[in-house]
């Protein structure tokens, strides 16, 4: 672990020259990456949430590709389409854009619900199926996507089924004041992104992958895990809860935390640190459909679920 010590806080640091204050955001998107998780994020227009996204491009030195998402979007605008060769006399298959390892779904709630679950195949097994053929995607594949919040004009919710698929939604919110004063000053996050330097190779973002799965999980971390489950499942104001895709999400993540901590093991403050990132878009409150009802919930499991109690 430790030869990757330096690598991840330079990765830190260096999106924290972009992305001014967020530093806790910044580390969970960089363990939503390192769990293998695709990543959702919620704000409103202008807090850097693009930014955010070809940061991690940057630092971690992955091709990507960036698709605007409008009402007329086609599935076959990101998967791709086969063209008839006069020449060869056959068709030709056109890859899309989603043939990249870091996918930047911009403003994903801003199309209609089939061009959404055109992503819902490549981000759970990293394939496509088009015209009867599946084909695999490059390795590592990553979506990041960016939505505005629901209440604003021209969205259309993502179903459940697609937000499931996100390891993690996380907000940036406004900046703090300091932040804020250095933007004013004249610092411009957008032009600093190209001077952004690789700071994970390949292999070792591969080795950290690796690393998540071997954090050492106790048996009393796993008590509280099943207990913060079951929570999710029987308590009567929330309507449904962890599926168990969502416990494993929940896991990993956790795992991620650890290691970015420098730790070999998992603490249940990290299971504590990423629950809301992972637990907030798949709860609903059983008598309020809101979508940000979510992250009440996640408050409520931190104080009701006992960190020692029996399972």
């Amino acid at each position: 672990m430790q030869q990757y010590s330096e690598p991840l806080k330079k990765t830190i640091s260096a999106i924290g020259t972009v992305v001014l204050g967020k530093e806790q955001q910044v580390k969970l998107a960089l363990a939503c990456l390192l769990a293998k998780g695709h990543l959702l994020i919620e704000d409103l227009p202008g807090m850097g949430k693009t930014t955010l996204a070809h940061a991690l491009a940057h630092v971690l030195g992955l091709d990507y590709n960036r698709v605007q998402f409008t009402s007329d979007l086609l599935p076959a605008d990101i998967l791709g389409v086969s063209v008839f060769n006069q020449q060869k006399t056959e068709f030709e298959f056109h890859q899309g854009p989603v043939f990249t390892q870091l996918l930047l779904a911009d403003e994903i709630n801003r199309t209609t619900p089939k061009t959404q679950s055109a992503l819902l195949e490549a981000m759970e097994e990293g394939q496509v199926s088009i015209e009867g053929k599946t084909r695999q995607l490059p390795q590592p594949f990553f979506v990041i996507a960016t939505q505005n919040p629901l209440n604003q004009s021209g969205t259309f919710p993502l179903p459940e089924s697609q937000l499931d698929r996100f390891l993690m939604r996380i907000e940036l919110g406004y900046p703090s004041a300091k932040a804020e004063r250095l933007l004013f000053q004249g610092i411009n996050p957008r032009a600093q992104l190209q001077q952004l330097p690789q700071t994970l190779s390949h292999s070792q973002l591969e080795g950290l992958q690796q690393q998540v799965s071997e954090i050492h999980l106790s048996d009393n971390v796993l008590d509280y895990l099943q207990r913060i489950v079951r929570y999710s499942r029987e308590h009567p104001e929330i309507s449904y809860g962890l599926s168990p895709r969502g416990g494993l999400a929940l896991l990993r993540a956790a795992q991620a935390w650890a290691l970015i901590d420098q730790r070999q093991h998992l603490l249940p403050e990290d299971l504590q640190a990423v629950m809301p990132a992972v637990m907030g878009h798949r709860l609903r409150e059983a008598a309020n459909s809101n979508d940000q009802s979510g992250y009440a919930l996640v408050d409520q499991i931190l104080n009701q679920v006992d960190v020692l109690g029996p399972v």
